[in-house]
């Protein structure tokens, strides 16, 4: 369903009345395409603190000067005391206002070293910082603050929230490893397994299709979100499997034709979906894309066993259980990547929403519990998205005045689109974003419900 007021706002009426009255003034989002795959304009490199980082040699075109950057990325790795921390506010007073709509800025920080309360509190500010700077800038510019200590590990997380890729993704907070837990190394390792067990090795990496020669089962792919995964996958080179329920299997099979894939008809929800699975694909998957869920909404005193036990089943345990499967089988190669949707809801709790709140919980649970053995015993990460409000068919179903708020009611005033949520989990998917493991990443425009 379109969004009216967003489009009212952007005329001169519009303006004028939402400016007198103090209502949201949302800018249209500047997301990726073919024709603009990059922001216009350059990208801005700042200091505080004395780093150890060298951003320079990374493959990411960042500038010491730019009158209207597209970017800013700070690097606040540095800052150790309340002194450096100061130089934040002086690198970016300055500049804030003359970052370009839908701009970005990217705050690096470090690690919280545990012996050294100093450093762990201002490291820790930068995160209140980030969070609240995210809820000022408008005009469609995000925050993120990302923690690191190897900007090459973390080049392929910098080229997404530069880019387009990331328009709905804003006040996040992601942790990126060391290079020898991820990153582009961790894609040669992969490539050299591969040949020593005798399987065709996947193609060179080519940043702008990353996924090149590998396979992507993506779940509940026969509509909305799970369509938008599948269709973002392929642009960037997947050979993808569309598993949705038999009763979708004709909607299922026109998206897997269209993007040059396979259909696969099943019930996630069944005992032996992973070993059905495993057996359809014997060559094995590169990533895994749990989307698949339902929602059965009802309050916890009007809700019979029956609403909890299906949306549990499918969101959940269905997960945990094809996860388990395929990861005991080796379906999952080495050098693989699971990616999980969670939900805002599961983070903050949604009234109504108690059995959709403890499933989507449990994602996160999952995603942190496994995310470090899963890495060290099969090379695969484990990482979520918590998509916010998202324009689907069922929040066009929403009534009026719900829907308008959980369109307005985040940092950049307007509900996300399914690519968005696409886009988080391309990036996640990403041979080179081998770094980035255990991580729940909000889709969600900065909602200003929960943390």
């Amino acid at each position: 369903m379109a969004d009216r007021y967003l489009s009212f706002t952007g005329t001169t009426p519009g303006r004028f009345l939402t400016r007198r009255l103090g209502l949201p003034q949302p800018s249209p989002l500047k997301r990726w395409s073919a024709e603009h795959p990059s922001l216009p304009g350059d990208r801005l490199l700042l200091t505080a603190g004395k780093s150890d980082l060298d951003l320079t040699s990374t493959n990411l075109d960042l500038t010491a000067s730019a009158d209207k950057p597209a970017a800013v990325v700070l690097d606040a790795t540095g800052v150790r005391d309340v002194d450096t921390l100061a130089e934040v506010h002086a690198a970016l007073h300055p500049v804030v206002r003359s970052v370009a709509e839908s701009g970005r800025i990217v705050v690096l920080g470090a690690p919280l070293d545990p012996a050294d309360h100093h450093q762990a509190a201002v490291q820790q500010a930068l995160e209140g910082f980030t969070r609240s700077l995210g809820k000022e800038v408008g005009r469609g510019r995000t925050v993120n603050l990302v923690r690191l200590t190897d900007a090459h590990a973390a080049e392929s997380t910098l080229r997404f929230l530069l880019s387009p890729k990331s328009a709905y993704v804003s006040g996040q907070v992601i942790e990126v490893g060391s290079a020898q837990t991820g990153g582009s190394a961790e894609v040669g390792s992969a490539q050299d397994a591969d040949a020593a067990s005798g399987a065709p090795a996947p193609s060179p990496y080519d940043p702008d299709r990353p996924l090149t020669g590998r396979t992507a089962l993506v779940t509940g792919a026969a509509r909305g979100i799970g369509e938008a995964v599948a269709e973002t996958l392929a642009r960037d080179g997947a050979r993808v499997v569309v598993l949705d329920v038999p009763q979708a299997e004709q909607d299922a099979r026109r998206v897997a034709d269209r993007l040059g894939g396979i259909a696969l008809a099943l019930d996630i929800t069944a005992p032996d979906a992973g070993e059905r699975i495993a057996a359809a694909l014997p060559d094995g998957i590169d990533v895994l894309v749990h989307n698949a869920g339902i929602t059965r909404d009802r309050r916890l005193v009007n809700m019979p066993a029956e609403r909890w036990s299906s949306v549990l089943d499918v969101n959940l345990a269905s997960v945990l259980r094809t996860t388990d499967a395929l990861l005991a089988r080796g379906t999952l190669r080495r050098g693989g990547r699971i990616v999980a949707t969670a939900s805002i809801a599961g983070l903050a709790g949604n009234a109504g929403q108690t059995n959709y709140g403890a499933s989507k919980a449990g994602v996160v649970g999952l995603v942190r519990s496994l995310a470090p053995r899963t890495l060290a015993e099969h090379g695969v990460t484990v990482n979520a998205v918590a998509p916010g409000f998202i324009e689907t068919r069922m929040t066009a179903a929403v009534p009026l005045f719900i829907r308008e708020a959980g369109r307005r009611m985040n940092s950049l005033a307007q509900g996300g689109l399914p690519v968005d949520v696409a886009e988080t989990t391309a990036w996640l998917a990403d041979p080179g974003s081998g770094a980035v493991n255990g991580q729940v990443v909000r889709v969600c425009g900065q909602s200003l419900l929960g943390a």
